[in-house]
């Protein structure tokens, strides 16, 4: 019996998450909306008391619904960065 090989991996081009690690997403989020900003928008201690992008990875690696709301709103800030760029598309 033979058995059907392994997909490889292979790109996902439609994923605008597929290749961007946790601490990117983090930083990018932190120099767009600043940490202030960060906090409001996800109300975490570790965005709002004393923050830094090593705190903040520490608590979202443990906890996969605060993960999801750093996912969402770093898809969010793509979207409207890719809105605000002049002629895009």
């Amino acid at each position: 019996m033979t058995q059907a090989p392994l997909p490889t991996p292979t790109a996902q081009p439609r994923n605008p998450l597929h290749g961007v690690t946790l601490e990117a997403m983090v930083v990018a989020l932190s120099e767009h909306f600043g940490w202030e900003g960060l906090g409001a928008r996800i109300p975490v201690r570790c965005f709002q008391s004393d923050p830094s992008v090593a705190s903040s990875l520490k608590f979202l690696r443990k906890t996969p619904w605060a993960r999801e709301k750093v996912e969402g709103l770093y898809l969010f800030m793509l979207r409207e960065q890719r809105r605000a760029a002049p002629g895009q598309r």
